[in-house]
């Protein structure tokens, strides 16, 4: 089995504010005030959620990518 290069995430706006980031592949999840303040939080997160984890049993390479969608409601007039 090959293991994964990227790890998904995604980022949504919060139900009162800010923004909550989750990942798709690692039992993470965080948030922000700010995208800015969100994607530094989710990558501190998974570094922090990987520091003491082999990858490899998580099915992950050595270190992995991020890859990060946003989902965004649109504005209606």
């Amino acid at each position: 089995m090959a293991l994964q290069t990227h790890i998904h995430a995604i980022i949504y706006p919060g139900d009162q504010s800010g923004y909550i980031a989750e990942c798709q592949e690692v039992s993470v999840v965080t948030q922000g005030r700010t995208l800015d303040e969100v994607s530094h939080n989710l990558r501190e997160a998974v570094a922090l959620y990987l520091e003491d984890e082999d990858p490899s049993q998580l099915g992950l390479v050595a270190k992995p990518s991020l890859v990060v969608t946003f989902e965004l409601q649109p504005e209606y007039a």
